[in-house]
């Protein structure tokens, strides 16, 4: 870092501004690079995991079926072992959940950065470089960064309001009750099988919520088959839990694109569908997904209200939300762009543009 920069509170020129948006790129490039080597390696563990949690669970199967000849001794070490299998295997999932989040955190942080680097070295519209008057972007309650900020916080906190009203909580729940099983197993067997029934329900439902929780999350489908899969698996889940009629089209070369764009229009669409669901008093809705050579467009239109989008454009803008002028905003960065066409009672349509290096 050059020592000429001046301290915090101080102004910084446009120039020093650049030097450390390098800096801050070149030290997201090498935490990405550990990031990768740590996936790695928890994936590992992952799949080693998986293995053994596969083989105390037949075990289990086994000493079910023959449960009145198992010595109480050994139903309680197979059922520890088994505990202890699971959670091992949903922390470390967990694990490489959360360096995935990371990682796809850094690759947009840094591809931010590429940009503004990019967008550095391109000559003005007087000729030059950018001149310091134009960086009002890197500043202020209405620049873009400080947008992007606002809204990974306020993720953040709708995150974490989910996983302790959720999953902290259910699995609390399951704490309890697997230890009340442990002191009945010496005082009331066949009670005792009564609860670990109940508490093998209570698991399967937890597990599912969790599931569901990390796919809303970060759908790992995303990083392994693309984005068709996942949407096609999103819109079905979506459709049975909202009762919206859904129904998805895609044409063109079925092809992976680059992460950064797969992440964007599964996020725009999901955005749009949960708009819909919420406000829109819809019956019906209609998803269109063309993947050209270099280009992609999708449609998302339904049959509800509709609204006047200048004015909720104009609300938006005045309260400062996250909705549809942080969608805006997140597909120009990328060279794209979109389109709402809506009016109060016929319904809303909704086209995305966007360029596919």
């Amino acid at each position: 870092m050059n020592g000429n920069l001046p301290q915090a509170g101080d102004a910084l020129t446009f120039e020093q501004v650049i030097e450390r948006t390098k800096d801050d790129f070149d030290q997201t490039q090498k935490e990405l690079k550990e990031i990768e080597v740590l996936i790695r390696q928890s994936s590992a563990e992952v799949e080693k995991l998986a293995q053994r949690n596969a083989q105390i669970a037949n075990k289990l199967r086994q000493m079910e079926a023959n449960i009145d000849s198992v010595p109480r001794q050994d139903i309680k070490e197979i059922y520890s072992a088994a505990q202890e299998a699971q959670m091992r295997l949903f922390m470390m999932r967990g694990q490489v959940e959360q360096l995935q989040g990371k990682q796809q955190h850094l690759e947009r942080y840094a591809n931010s950065l590429r940009q503004v680097l990019d967008a550095a070295n391109k000559p003005g519209p007087t000729g030059g470089s950018l001149a310091s008057g134009e960086t009002e972007g890197f500043g202020g309650e209405g620049s873009i960064i400080v947008r992007i900020v606002n809204a990974q916080e306020s993720e953040r906190q709708r995150l974490a309001r989910q996983m302790h009203d959720g999953p902290a909580q259910s699995l609390t729940n399951l704490i309890l009750q697997a230890e009340i099983c442990e002191r009945l197993f010496d005082t009331d067997p066949v009670r005792a099988r009564t609860e670990l029934a109940s508490l093998k329900d209570a698991v399967t439902s937890t597990f599912k919520k969790v599931r569901e929780f990390i796919f809303d999350l970060r759908p790992m489908m995303l990083d392994d088959l693309g984005l068709n899969p996942t949407l096609k698996r999103y819109i079905q889940d979506f459709e049975s839990k909202s009762s919206l009629a859904c129904n998805l089209t895609i044409t063109g070369k079925d092809q992976r694109l680059p992460p950064h764009a797969e992440v964007t229009v599964f996020r725009v669409i999901q955005s749009l569908l949960n708009n819909v669901r919420e406000h829109a008093h819809a019956t019906h809705v209609e998803i269109n997904l063309d993947l050209a050579p270099g280009h992609l467009k999708a449609t998302v239109e339904d049959d509800g209200s509709g609204f006047d989008v200048a004015e909720a454009m104009a609300a938006a803008r005045q309260r400062k939300t996250m909705g549809i002028v942080t969608i805006m905003e997140q597909v120009e960065m990328l060279g794209g762009e979109i389109q709402f066409d809506s009016s109060l009672g016929r319904g809303t349509k909704v086209q995305l543009n966007l360029p596919i290096q």
